[in-house]
C-alpha cells in the first residue's frame, strides 16, 4: 500500500479514536449534570452540541500536534500538550457563553465536566496504548533474557528513577524486589510498589528470603566512606553489585540511571561535590577566545568540555597528537559546540607555528596543559622534559605577554615541590619563570600556576596500570608498601583549575585541596577486591622506588606563604619571585647544552636553577641518587652548538650577550659545582 495512504488511514484512525472519547465524555457530562435523568429539551440539543464542541476540540488538538505523535508513546510533555489542547477550547466556549450565546451552548457545569472527563479519558486512552506496547516489548524481552532479582540500596531520587525504569522495561531483565535505605523514616514504605525494608545491613538477615541475585547501589551523592562500608559487607556476602552513574553524569543528562556500571575506585575515594563560583568563571571566559594546549590529554580535554559551557567566543584546541585531538573535537561536535571550537595540530616548542596561531586568533585566556609527565621516562631523557615542560612554557608565556593575553594559567604538579624527578624540576622551573615574568610587568598578562596531584583515570596513571595487571592475573606491582599519593578525579581537577584561573590576580601558585593522601598499596588491594578477587588471589609485588619517585608528595615549598582564597577547595601560595634576568640566564644555559650534554649535566644545570631539586644521576649506566659534589664546564653562549636550538626559540636566544655575538668571541668558561 502507498505510504501516503497508510498515513491517511492512520490519521483517520486517530481522529476516530479521539472523536469517540470526546463524544463519550460530553454525553457522560450531560448524564452527571442532570443526575442521569436528562430533561427532554436538553436531549434535543445534545447532538447539535456534540457536533460543534467535539469538532472544536479536535481542531485544537490537531493544531497543537496531538495527531502527529504515536499513540503508544505517552509521557509528561504529551500530557501537558493534551491539557493545553483541551483547555483552549474550554476557554473559548466559556467566553462565548459569557457573551450572550448561552442559548446555543450547554450549561457551564457541563462544559467543565466535559473538560475533566475528556482530559481523563484521552489520558487513559494514551496510557493504555503505552502499556500495551510496553507489555508486548517486555514479553519479547523476557523470551530473550531471564529476569534477575535485584535489591536497590538508596530510596532517593536515583533509586526511585531506577525502579521506575526497571518496572516499565522488564526487557532489561532486572526485577526490583526490595529497597534498602539508611533513612529510618522511609522504612516500611513503598517506592513504585517496591517495599523499603530497612538499612543496607539488613541484607545479611533477609538475603535467603528475598533470593537476591544482585545489588544496585543507587546513592550517587553518598559520601565515599559510606560507599566503602556498603561495598565491604557486600563483598563479604559474595553478592554481585553495581552502581548507577555519578551525580555529575546524571545531572548533565549524559547517561540514564539504568546505565549501570561496576563500582570504581573513584567511588571509594570520592569527595564531596565541588561547588563552583560559576559567575566568576563566566566573567573570565564568556565571549573570550580561550586556548587550551594539550587539549587532547586527560586534563586538557576535560578543560575543553567544561570551558564550552561558559559561552566563550572560540576555543582553540592545541595538541601535537592528531589522534587525541580528533577524539575531543568529535565529542564537542556531538555536544553541539562545533561552531565555537577550532582544533589546531601544533607543537608548543615550534616557535614560528605558535607565533602564527597567536597572530591569527589573538587568544585572551590560555590554559597551558601540554607537558611530558611520565616520571621514569623523563629521567633518562631530561632534554625532552626541559624542551617541552620548561622551554615550551617559556616561549608560550612570552608570546602571551607580547600579544597581551589577559590570563595565562600553567597546569603544574605537586611533584614540582622539592622535586626529585626531572619532570617535577622542569615544571618547577616553568613556575619560577612565569612568576618572574609577571613580576617584571605586573600590569600586563596575569600569570599563575595550579598544582595538583595524581588524577584518577588519566593517561599513564596508576589505576589503569593496576587494572591491566589484575586482568592479566597479576602480580600487581607497587613500588613501596608505605608510598602515598594524593588523588583527584579528572572533572574535579579541571573544575578547580578553571576556578583558580578566575580567582588569580597574577604571580600566585594555587594548590588544590586534594584531601588526605592514600596509600598506593591500599589502592591496589581495593582494586583487586572490586575486580571480584579475594585477598591473596592476586599477588601484590613490591618492586622498589623508581628513579625520581618519592615515598610521599608535599604541598608547599618552605619559602612559600599560604594566603586564603574565596573558594574552600583552593589554597593560594605566594613567594618572592626570582629576578627575570637570573631565571633567563639559567634557561639560556640549559638551551646551550640541551642536546649536546649528557643527562647528568642537564640535571645538574637544572639544580643550579632549582636548588631544592635532588637529582638522580647516572653512574655506569645506572641511576643513583646524587649525594656527591660534581664539577662541570658550561659552554659559552657564543659557541655555535646553541644555534640549532636557539633557532626554535628565537625570543630566548635574544637573551644571549650581544657583545659576544658581535665580536665572535667566546665568553670565559664557567665552573659549576653542585
Amino acid at each position: 500500500m502507498d505510504i501516503y495512504k497508510l498515513r491517511y488511514l492512520r490519521l483517520l484512525l486517530i481522529v476516530l479514536i479521539y472523536g469517540v472519547v470526546l463524544a463519550s465524555s460530553l454525553w457522560l457530562a450531560y448524564w452527571l449534570r442532570f443526575d442521569f435523568v436528562i430533561p427532554p429539551d436538553q436531549r434535543q440539543q445534545i447532538f447539535r452540541h456534540l457536533l460543534f464542541i467535539v469538532s472544536f476540540q479536535l481542531v485544537a488538538l490537531l493544531v497543537i500536534g496531538q495527531f502527529a505523535g504515536l499513540l503508544s508513546y505517552f509521557s509528561i510533555p504529551d500530557l501537558r500538550l493534551l491539557f493545553y489542547g483541551l483547555a483552549v477550547p474550554l476557554c473559548g466556549l466559556l467566553g462565548l457563553w459569557h457573551f450572550s450565546f448561552s442559548e446555543h451552548l450547554p450549561p457551564r457545569s457541563i462544559l467543565l465536566l466535559d473538560f475533566i472527563l475528556a482530559f481523563g479519558g484521552l489520558s487513559a486512552c494514551r496510557l493504555t496504548f503505552r502499556l500495551i506496547r510496553e507489555r508486548h516489548r517486555s514479553v519479547q524481552g523476557q523470551l530473550q533474557k531471564a529476569s534477575i532479582r535485584v535489591g536497590i540500596i538508596g530510596a532517593g531520587d536515583a533509586g526511585a528513577a531506577l525502579i521506575r525504569e526497571l518496572i516499565s522495561k522488564p526487557g532489561l531483565g532486572m526485577q526490583p524486589v526490595a529497597i534498602f535505605d539508611d533513612d529510618c523514616n522511609k522504612w516500611q514504605s513503598r517506592v513504585h510498589t517496591v517495599p523499603v525494608v530497612g538499612p543496607p545491613e539488613t541484607i545479611t538477615a533477609i538475603q535467603a528470603k528475598l533470593r537476591l541475585d544482585e545489588i544496585v547501589i543507587a546513592m550517587p551523592s553518598a559520601p565515599a566512606k559510606r560507599i566503602r562500608e556498603i561495598v565491604s559487607f557486600l563483598q563479604q556476602l559474595k553478592l554481585r553489585f553495581k552502581t548507577v552513574p555519578s551525580f555529575d553524569q546524571l545531572a548533565t543528562g549524559k547517561v540514564s540511571v539504568t546505565q549501570l556500571r561496576p563500582v570504581e575506585i573513584q567511588d571509594l575515594l570520592g569527595r564531596e561535590p565541588i561547588q563552583l563560583e560559576r559567575r566568576n568563571i563566566e566573567q573570565c571566559l564568556s565571549d573570550q577566545v580561550v586556548m587550551v594546549t594539550g587539549a587532547g590529554g586527560s586534563i586538557g580535554s576535560e578543560l575543553c568540555r567544561q570551558i564550552v559551557q561558559f559561552h566563550p567566543r572560540r576555543v582553540l584546541l592545541v595538541d601535537q597528537s592528531e589522534v587525541q585531538l580528533f577524539q575531543i573535537e568529535q565529542e564537542l561536535i556531538e555536544l553541539g559546540k562545533g561552531n565555537i571550537i577550532h582544533p589546531i595540530v601544533a607543537d608548543i616548542v615550534d616557535c614560528s607555528r605558535m607565533e602564527h596561531i597567536f597572530k591569527r586568533f589573538r587568544p585572551s585566556v590560555i590554559f597551558h596543559a601540554a607537558a611530558h609527565k611520565h616520571v621514569p621516562m623523563m629521567e633518562c631523557q631530561p632534554g625532552e622534559a626541559i624542551q617541552n615542560n620548561t622551554l615550551g612554557t617559556v616561549h608560550l608565556a612570552q608570546l602571551a605577554m607580547e600579544f597581551e593575553v589577559e590570563r595565562f594559567v600553567l597546569i603544574s604538579t605537586d611533584k614540582a615541590i622539592n622535586p626529585t624527578s626531572v619532570m617535577g624540576a622542569t615544571k618547577r622551573l616553568a613556575e619560577l619563570f612565569v612568576q618572574a615574568l609577571h613580576a617584571s610587568n605586573p600590569e600586563g598578562t596575569k600569570f599563575m600556576a595550579v598544582r595538583f596531584g595524581n588524577v584518577l583515570g588519566s593517561s599513564g596513571s596508576v589505576v589503569p596500570i593496576f587494572k591491566r595487571q589484575i586482568a592479566a592475573g597479576g602480580p600487581v606491582k607497587v613500588t613501596h608498601p608505605q608510598m602515598t599519593r594524593y588523588f583527584m578525579t579528572i572533572p574535579e581537577a579541571a573544575s578547580l583549575v578553571l576556578q583558580s584561573g578566575a580567582l588569580g590576580v597574577g604571580g600566585e601558585i594555587f594548590v588544590l585541596d586534594m584531601g588526605k593522601p592514600v596509600k598506593v598499596a591500599d589502592l591496589a588491594k581495593q582494586l583487586i577486591e572490586l575486580s571480584g578477587y579475594k585477598p591473596g588471589e592476586i599477588e601484590i609485588q613490591y618492586v622498589g622506588l623508581r628513579p625520581g619517585e618519592k615515598l610521599f608528595e608535599e604541598l608547599q615549598h618552605e619559602a612559600e606563604n599560604l594566603a586564603p582564597t574565596h573558594h574552600p577547595k583552593i589554597l593560594r601560595f605566594t613567594a618572592a619571585p626570582m629576578s627575570l634576568e637570573d631565571i633567563q640566564e639559567h634557561i639560556r644555559k640549559l638551551m646551550d647544552g640541551l642536546h649536546s650534554m649528557d643527562a647528568n649535566h642537564l640535571k645538574l644545570l637544572i639544580k643550579q636553577a632549582v636548588p631544592e631539586y635532588n637529582p638522580h644521576l647516572l653512574t655506569n649506566g645506572e641511576i643513583v641518587a646524587s649525594t656527591r659534589t660534581v664539577s662541570m664546564t658550561i659552554k659559552s653562549p657564543g659557541q655555535e652548538k646553541r644555534r640549532p636550538v636557539s633557532a626554535r626559540f628565537p625570543m630566548i636566544a635574544s637573551w644571549n650577550h650581544p657583545e659576544h655575538e658581535r665580536k665572535g668571541e667566546n665568553a670565559p668558561a664557567e665552573s659549576l659545582t653542585v
